[in-house]
């Protein structure tokens, strides 16, 4: 009988297996196995949501899979890399037993700090067997801090990971408190941070933690889960899962592999923000984008090794280092500026570009004449992205566009990709309840021609992250 593995699967169909295998709580294995066997029964392929949601809580009593889902691309930038594990003071600290072992297999060294509230729920004595060295517990340790150890410990890795990240932990980060070991050494570094929120789904709901969150986004910090689901207690469903341990280990291999140059040499346009159409002097129609997530976007591609040029229309949001910026108002400055940037290798376009213009632009401001509101005349803008996708010549490998719906999201992103021309459509539900348009963290749904990936919510910064590590895949698989 015929032998296959994971790794033997192609990049696109392990990320849909890797993202279906972490919403039912699984390992890539055992979602794979649970497929085979439903096909065999000619059942339902994927479980029934409250049963995979038990699954998920019951993943501590199963055998974890001995090969872990990655890709060589991964492990070399992986390799002989130092992460600092912070373990917060939470049920899910059992998860980062296994959090251990998956970064171990990919050659990294782990060097652990744990709470004294962690201390509570595992033990230093079952972290320091995985993690090979003696777990750090103490601030005033007399061995470690006669040459200064937290600050050792902050400046010897290469990214930090704090699984679980408890709200308590997130509000000192916040607040740059440093009142224990943890804290004190998430002071003193300079390294990328790695956050996995776990907490009740009221506490990661609460207008102070997200305020937390919100300024951490902003400081730079990485962001991974949480998930939706059961907690800890009975009854308790919603936001606030841990992400699983292989969804942290990839991440965190992501963003070691940014500072490889996963896409060293290769010319990047990204478009970024809202586009300005004047009426008058005084008014324009517009929408609400801040340009967060175009921005995170040429910021990651940059961090990448590539080129970047972002095209940005009128945002408060600072320029990403390392890119050069192109500013401009109107639908068609955009446009020109992207076909000005040409040739490139890849092309994202995240600005939310108005649809259409006024058909003339009043040189003085319109008065209100106390009698009937003057009529507005609309023209359609330009589309920019079908534009580029449809080059007869000089189409970049790879045109990635946004679909920005309120209602259907998925089906109207597929009706898009279709009608546009390009590769990738990035989709996300930006409904006033979502809190996503302007706001930190984004909701995606990769739309290709091969099918539709869900990814968990996220910072916009860690869609960037996962995005520009598609991009790397994808242009590999193709040269």
């Amino acid at each position: 009988m015929a032998s296959l593995t994971v790794r033997q699967l192609d990049e696109a169909l392990k990320a849909r297996l890797r993202l279906r295998a972490a919403r039912h709580g699984r390992s890539m294995e055992d979602e794979i196995r649970g497929i085979l066997r439903n096909a065999a029964e000619q059942d339902e392929p994927a479980p029934p949501p409250a049963a995979a949601k038990r699954g998920g809580a019951r993943e501590g009593s199963r055998r974890a899979s001995p090969a872990p889902d990655r890709t060589p691309a991964e492990d070399a930038a992986a390799a002989h890399k130092h992460i600092l594990l912070v373990i917060g003071g939470g049920i899910a600290a059992y998860k980062s037993l296994d959090l251990i072992r998956r970064l171990r297999e990919r050659d990294m060294a782990v060097r652990v700090v744990m709470t004294d509230a962690a201390q509570r729920f595992i033990t230093p004595l079952s972290v320091g067997a995985l993690a090979g060295e003696h777990p750090h517990v103490d601030l005033f340790d007399a061995k470690s801090e006669f040459d200064v150890g937290h600050i050792r410990l902050a400046r010897d890795p290469d990214l930090v990971v704090i699984a679980p990240a408890t709200a308590d932990l997130m509000a000192k980060m916040a607040c740059g408190l440093a009142d224990d070991l943890a804290s004190a050494v998430l002071l003193a570094t300079d390294k990328k941070i790695l956050l996995a929120p776990a907490m009740n789904p009221k506490m990661w709901a609460n207008k102070a933690t997200q305020r937390n969150l919100a300024q951490l986004v902003r400081d730079g910090v990485a962001l991974v889960g949480p998930n939706a689901g059961e907690m800890a207690e009975s009854g308790e469903v919603g936001v606030g899962r841990m992400a699983e341990p292989l969804d942290i280990a990839r991440a965190a291999a992501t963003l070691l592999s940014q500072s490889s140059d996963a896409l060293k040499g290769l010319r990047v346009i990204v478009t970024s923000g809202p586009t300005h159409e004047p009426i008058d002097p005084v008014r324009y129609i517009a929408n609400r984008s801040s340009g967060k997530q175009g921005h995170a976007i040429a910021e990651a591609a940059a961090a990448a090794g590539a080129v970047v040029t972002l095209i940005s229309g009128p945002v408060t949001v600072a320029d990403p280092p390392g890119v050069r910026v192109v500013k401009v108002e109107r639908a068609r400055d955009m446009l020109r500026a992207a076909e000005a940037a040409l040739p490139a290798d890849v092309a994202i376009f995240a600005a939310a570009v108005a649809d259409w213009r006024s058909a003339t632009n009043s040189r003085e401001k319109i008065k209100k004449s106390g009698k009937e509101a003057p009529a507005l005349a609309l023209v359609e803008n330009p589309d920019i992205l079908a534009t580029i996708a449809r080059r007869k010549s000089g189409r970049p490998q790879l045109v990635i566009g946004f679909a920005a719906e309120t209602e259907h999201v998925v089906e109207n992103a597929k009706a898009k990709l279709a009608r546009k021309g390009c590769d990738w459509i990035l989709a996300n539900d930006v409904s006033p309840e979502t809190g996503i348009m302007g706001g930190d963290s984004n909701t995606i749904h990769l739309v290709t021609r091969s099918g539709v990936e869900h990814w968990p919510p996220q910072s916009k910064g860690g869609v960037a992250a996962a995005l520009i590590e598609r991009i790397a895949a994808a242009i590999k698989g193709r040269q």
